[in-house]
Order: structure tokens, then C-alpha cells, then sequence
């Protein structure tokens, strides 16, 4: 098969898999089927940059492509637009909002880029207000990260990171006082809204900190299930499950974990 095309492969296997005689399973898949597979490939993409395996990444993106391409399929089955379209749509976009590369636009650094292209799209009036164009399907702390983003380059934003600690700490002390409350339904959907905007105050403090957040708590999910996994060990070696331990007991096993992760040799 000659590499130049690959693509067009791609399009006549999927239209294969939905045509007359193909795969019965492929065929009765719809857009609102395919949504949840499109997020796990994605997600999956992910795993593969964080383990840095090249081959594993390859693999997944070509799952993700697959994915693409499958829904034009179905899209050009409605009669709306192919896999090329597609193409053509994506390569005119990143043309237009790259005038600092295919234009005459200066840039000092990625700032003025992302700047250029939110006035860019602001422009293109595509969508009513600058957060519109945010996913409403985004996880939750990935969508704070980007609408926060878009509102710093329109100029909203804490000019110093210690100022937006101060607000952590003034939303901390807003959720301290709605968990004095009675534990009504009401005192229930303060504590929420309390604590969300704890969360939310938290992802602007790491995107001014330069941090992902959604990397930053992945990271902190990975280091409590690999402490957690070194207490199983340790009850395991004792005799023992961790649900017959007693708090102090287990305590002292998260410590005993932590200090085997600082000191691995001992």
C-alpha cells in the first residue's frame, strides 16, 4: 500500500465496515454511541504520553484517528461533510489563527500568541461571549483551567499568585462556616457550592503557578495508590488486612510507606 494513501485507506475500510456486508456491530453505532469511545481513546492517548512509550502512543493515537475517521463516515453517510472536509476545515483554521507563522503578525513570545488567537476567534463571531467556545463536557477541573484561562487573556485576572492564595484561604474559611451548619439539605448545597469554589480558586492558583492541575492531582492520585499498594504489602506481611487495623495502626503504615518511598535503600 503506498504510505501517500494511507489516509484514504483509513475512509474506504471504515466505509467498508458501514457499508453493505461489513461488520453488524460497526453498523449499528450512531454519533451519541461513539462519544463515550472518542473520550476513552483520548484518555488513553494520555496514559501513553505519561508512560512515554513511543509504540504504545502510536498504537493509541492510530486508535484515536480511527475514531475520527468513523464519524465522518457517519457524518458523510447524513450527507454533511467526509474525512476531507474535515482536513480542509482544520488546515484553513490553523492558517487563519497563525498569522505570526503564515502572515505578517510579530509575536514576543507563546503569550502574545495565545492573545492573537482568542481576538482571532473573538472576530470569527462563531460563538457569543469568550467562554462559549469551553466544552461543556470538559472534566470539571480541566474546564476551570480553561475558562480561567480565557478570561487572563482578556485581561481578568490576579496580577500575583499570593494574591490568589488569599482567596484560597478566604473560600477555605466561607467552607469552615458552612460546615458548622445543620446538616440540612440546604447546609448540604452551601458545603457544595462552598467547596467547589474551593476547587475551582485552586485551579487558577495552578495555572498561575504555571502548573496543570489536572497533571498535578493525577500526580497526587498515582503517589496515594502506590503508598496505599506499599500498607497492603506491609498488613499482607504481618498477617493482616488493613480493614482490621485501627486508625493509629494504619497511620503508622502511610508513614512507614512515605518514608520507604524517601529512603528506598533502607
Amino acid at each position: 500500500m503506498s504510505e501517500v494513501r494511507l489516509f484514504d485507506a483509513l475512509c474506504e475500510l471504515s466505509a467498508r465496515l458501514r457499508g453493505p456486508g461489513g461488520c453488524p456491530w460497526d453498523r449499528e453505532q450512531t454519533l451519541e454511541s461513539l462519544k463515550t469511545y472518542i473520550i476513552e481513546e483520548a484518555y488513553e492517548v494520555v496514559d501513553a504520553i505519561s508512560d512515554e512509550d513511543p509504540r504504545m502512543l502510536a498504537g493509541e493515537l492510530g486508535d484515536l484517528l480511527f475514531q475520527i475517521i468513523f464519524v465522518a463516515q457517519i457524518a458523510t453517510e447524513k450527507g454533511w461533510f467526509d474525512a476531507n472536509d474535515v482536513c480542509r476545515g482544520i488546515h484553513a483554521k490553523m492558517v487563519h489563527r497563525h498569522p505570526h507563522v503564515f502572515g505578517s503578525v510579530e509575536v514576543s513570545d507563546a503569550s502574545d500568541v495565545v492573545r492573537n488567537w482568542e481576538a482571532i476567534k473573538a472576530r470569527e463571531g462563531r460563538k457569543r461571549g469568550a467562554l462559549a467556545g469551553v466544552p461543556r463536557q470538559l472534566p470539571a477541573l480541566l474546564k476551570a483551567l480553561r475558562v480561567t484561562e480565557k478570561a487572563a487573556a482578556l485581561g481578568f485576572d490576579w496580577q500575583r499568585a499570593n494574591d490568589v492564595i488569599a482567596k484560597l484561604e478566604e473560600e477555605v474559611r466561607e467552607l469552615k462556616a458552612a460546615l458548622g451548619g445543620d446538616p440540612t439539605s440546604s447546609a448540604l448545597e452551601g458545603v457544595r457550592e462552598e467547596l467547589g469554589d474551593v476547587l475551582f480558586v485552586m485551579a487558577n492558583l495552578a495555572r498561575q503557578l504555571g502548573v496543570d492541575p489536572e497533571a498535578a492531582l493525577q500526580g497526587a492520585n498515582e503517589k496515594f495508590i502506590r503508598r496505599f499498594g506499599m500498607m497492603e504489602e506491609q498488613a499482607h506481611g504481618r498477617g493482616v488486612s488493613l480493614d482490621s487495623l485501627k486508625l493509629d495502626e494504619l497511620d503508622a503504615l502511610w508513614e512507614a510507606a512515605k518514608s520507604r518511598e524517601r529512603h528506598p535503600s533502607d
